[in-house]
């Protein structure tokens, strides 16, 4: 991975300051052995460490998303849900990588039970009900209006969490070569793409 890279801006085109939101680099899904494996995470993880590289160099905040989850959630499989547990909260499963870059704070989401697609907001898997997480504070704290949005995995909670901030008024780019979709069903990478350029995300490697 090269480090020789230009400095970032620290600052929007709109006159707010940038920040980078890495999304749920943990081994679930970036470590083979991991529950939720995303194939192509060893090529995710060292480009978002090129994006926190990057970053750190312009100045710009980096935030960190991570699952932490029960051991008993109406998320997952066993407990009536759609996915196999993973990231529970204090395992294996839940750490980052141990080869991402950690360089600022963690958001931890769907930590009541509740699902955690987005880095902003959760919501309850039987009801709707949404609420909030810190980031969107986070970030207004620092004066970002403008974010890069990197991580795992593109189909979920990397166009979930890009989809809210456009949402919440950030300009917003999904860095594609940093990411990489779980693809559940074929072509819904793709699609998750579609989807986030028609809510005015930016897609930019």
């Amino acid at each position: 991975m090269s480090t020789n890279v230009a400095t970032a801006a620290d600052t929007s085109s709109n006159g707010g300051a940038e920040a980078l939101i890495v999304v749920d680099m943990q081994n679930d899904f970036a470590d083979p052995e991991g529950s939720l494996y995303v194939n192509g995470a060893d090529r995710v993880i060292a480009n978002v460490n090129r994006e926190i590289l990057k970053a750190t160099a312009g100045g710009r905040f980096v935030v960190y998303t991570q699952d932490w989850h029960p051991e008993t959630t109406p998320h997952f499989q066993k407990d009536g849900g759609v996915w196999p547990v993973h990231c529970v909260a204090e395992s294996w499963g839940a750490d980052f990588h141990p080869r991402v870059v950690v360089a600022g704070p963690s958001v931890h989401k769907g930590v009541d039970g509740n699902d955690g697609y987005s880095g902003f907001t959760t919501r309850d898997p039987q009801t709707g009900e949404q609420s909030s997480t810190e980031l969107h504070d986070l970030l207004q704290e620092r004066g970002v209006a403008s974010v890069r949005v990197c991580g795992l995995a593109l189909d979920y909670c990397v166009k979930e969490t890009a989809a809210d901030a456009v949402r919440l008024g950030y300009d917003v780019t999904v860095v594609t070569d940093a990411t990489a979709p779980v693809d559940v069903n074929p072509g819904d990478g793709e699609a998750a793409s579609e989807e986030l350029v028609a809510a005015g995300v930016t897609l930019a490697a």
